[in-house]
């Protein structure tokens, strides 16, 4: 479903300010896999997912999904293959807007716009079905703006949305680094529902080990640009935390000096 194959990336390269960010990273993916990265500050794990979007071209490699060459496709061109959720619960979603309007934006992604009613009546239900399954009570709140949600109910309903059109690859970025352990919790519950449910590919970056470990079918570790680490099955199922700050130190030579994943 994913190929990526020796990418690279320096940004603000030939000045003082050069800085390599991702050296040669290769990870090909396969249908159905939900991958969780991790690393420490720096390491290459939300470029990875920035390079894969679009946000910006790579300096070398390819990446390839579900066997159509997208290296050289703008982000906007790369929209129809993806689906992303942000750290920021304010990213992701039209704050001005109601919960069933952003649905039915979502809904229409790739799709020729025209003049006729936002949402019919059969979409309504439709939603409010979908909405049913967070057990948020959003169901009851259609018409309600964005803006007015918690963070982790925007969290929530950006999840549904990027999910709503089935994804070649749902791209998730720290999406609970914002929320209470609580709300985090809720929304990692939904995360695998929603990946398992609709056979998603996934990649998912977090600071929290356990969280890591305990979230899909594989683990990649990355240092410095580069994957150091990558254990799936039932190997992964049976690491520690211990385990994963034993094989950085040996992999990489050095100690675990990362607050925010030490922390969580």
């Amino acid at each position: 479903m994913l190929e990526i194959t020796n990418i690279q990336k320096t940004f603000n390269k030939g000045t003082i300010n050069e800085k390599p960010a991702l050296c040669g990273v290769s990870l090909h993916l396969k249908p159905g896999d939900f991958v969780t990265i991790i690393g420490g500050n720096g390491a290459g794990k939300s470029t990875t997912l920035n390079a894969i979007a679009g946000v910006w071209p790579v300096d070398d490699g390819s990446i390839i999904i579900d066997g159509e060459n997208i290296t050289g496709y703008p982000e906007y061109k790369r929209a129809q293959f993806l689906g992303r959720v942000f750290q920021d619960p304010m990213t992701g979603t039209a704050a001005t807007m109601e919960i069933g309007e952003n649905l039915a934006l979502a809904a229409r992604r790739g799709q020729s716009r025209g003049l006729r009613w936002g949402i019919t009546r059969a979409e309504k239900e439709q939603y409010h079905e979908m909405l049913k399954v967070l057990d948020l009570g959003l169901e009851d709140r259609m018409s309600s703006k964005v803006g007015l949600l918690s963070g982790g109910q925007r969290q929530a309903l950006t999840l549904l949305m990027a999910s709503l059109k089935k994804p070649k690859l749902l791209l998730l970025d720290e999406h609970t680094a914002a929320l209470d352990p609580k709300t985090a919790a809720k929304v990692l519950d939904l995360t695998n529902s929603i990946v398992n449910k609709n056979k998603l590919t996934a990649m998912m970056v977090t600071h929290n080990m356990k969280d890591a470990i305990r979230m899909g079918n594989r683990l990649v570790m990355m240092h410095e640009g580069q994957i150091i680490y990558d254990i799936e099955g039932e190997e992964k199922s049976k690491l520690h935390v211990s385990d994963l700050l034993a094989k950085f130190e040996e992999v990489s030579g050095g100690k675990f000096a990362n607050d925010r994943m030490m922390l969580a």
